[in-house]
């Protein structure tokens, strides 16, 4: 673990049983809160959005509209037209958001469309399951769950159940691994789906979550502090990366390179200012003022790469940005020629062993 995640963690796994005291010490300020009907509160916490919402009843649609997104429609059904009975409590906080639910009876929910978050389940009571890509994953407790993206769009729940939730956007998962790496890293990471909640970071990802969604319920006093809230979710975040299988794990596990020496900062800002011309190694070096051979040593020994692959990297993310913010006049084909790709089956598996999905599916998000 790096030394500025593990401070983190660490930090809250001293602090757990004292939320209150934390959030106390931080700010003492009056929250003001503003009512629409009888189940939306928005205190003012400050510099950070913040929006609590409760849901509870019989009503299956009412259940699809708390768990349905913009883009992410879901339809829960009862099954057999059993008798059902719900209560759900999110509270959004910037790029996060957390929930306590409980569930009475068998339902059934099929999502239309794709979330742009990563979803983690711990539950307390019942038994839930979803229709993951290659086999079913279950959710019991003891045992969490953590979906990314399109992992799953079918769910059943067997109640009594209860669990809480946690939704963290993709983009601030992508910005703390940019920041850890220092290069650009987007898409899926490929989480490992299962987590144990009885010892470990399980343990303490659970009681993070249950502390973060308690101070910040009701009047609790995380909602006068968005330093604190920022730290929790911060830490939620470097936990699961520190300790969860994905597809860094690896070369997290591995001791940070040290910092790069001037040349290569100066190779490195040169291809990010001109990423769109024609770039030969020499005119690099040039730049860099040093010779190719002691460019490229410099990049093996502080990169672990070669110069022209992480020019190559680079391309791939603009090319990947393209994408998510085409507008569908453009082609595959045409934003992969602007950035130097002209073998489309050759990038299209590239892509996609680099982000987890093809090229059109990123064009269709």
């Amino acid at each position: 673990m790096r030394p500025e995640q593990k401070g983190i963690v660490l930090l809250f796994k001293s602090a757990i049983p004292s939320v209150d005291r934390l959030a106390r010490a931080c700010m003492s300020v009056h929250s003001d809160r503003h009512i629409v009907g009888s189940s939306i509160r928005q205190p003012a916490l400050q510099s950070m959005a913040f929006r609590e919402t409760a849901w509870s009843g019989t009503d299956l649609d009412e259940l699809s509209e708390a768990l349905s997104t913009p883009k992410a429609a879901i339809k829960m059904t009862a099954e057999r037209n059993t008798s059902i009975a719900y209560h759900c409590n999110f509270i959004s906080v910037g790029d996060v958001s957390v929930g306590d639910c409980s569930y009475e009876g068998t339902i059934v929910g099929k999502r239309d469309g794709v979330i742009d978050r990563m979803t983690i389940f711990l539950p307390t009571q019942g038994n839930m399951s979803f229709g993951g890509k290659r086999e079913p994953i279950y959710s019991v407790p003891g045992r969490g769950v953590i979906l990314e993206p399109g992992n799953a769009r079918d769910t059943s729940i067997f109640g009594p159940r209860r669990h809480l939730c946690m939704f963290i956007d993709q983009a601030m998962i992508a910005r703390r691994l940019t920041h850890m790496f220092e290069r650009t890293i987007s898409g899926g990471i490929d989480i490992h789906p299962d987590i144990d909640l009885t010892s470990g970071p399980g343990l303490v990802l659970q009681q993070l979550v249950s502390n973060l969604h308690s101070g910040l319920s009701g009047d609790g006093l995380l909602q006068r502090s968005p330093l604190a809230v920022s730290s929790f979710c911060e830490a939620v975040v470097y936990l699961l990366l520190e300790t969860c299988s994905h597809r860094y794990s690896e070369e997290l596990a591995r001791p940070a390179p040290a910092p790069a020496p001037r040349h290569v900062k100066r190779a490195i800002d040169y291809m990010r200012e001109h990423i769109a011309e024609p770039l030969s190694l020499d005119d690099i070096a040039v730049v860099a003022e040093v010779s190719v051979r002691t460019l490229q040593q410099g990049f093996r020994q502080f990169r672990n790469t070669t110069p022209m692959s992480y020019l190559h990297e680079l391309r791939m993310q603009a090319l990947r940005q393209d994408l998510l913010e085409c507008d569908g006049k453009q082609s595959i084909a045409e934003i992969a020629l602007r950035w130097g790709f002209v073998h489309l089956g050759r990038l299209a598996a590239e892509y996609r062993k680099r982000f987890g999905e093809l090229p059109s599916q990123t064009l269709k998000r």
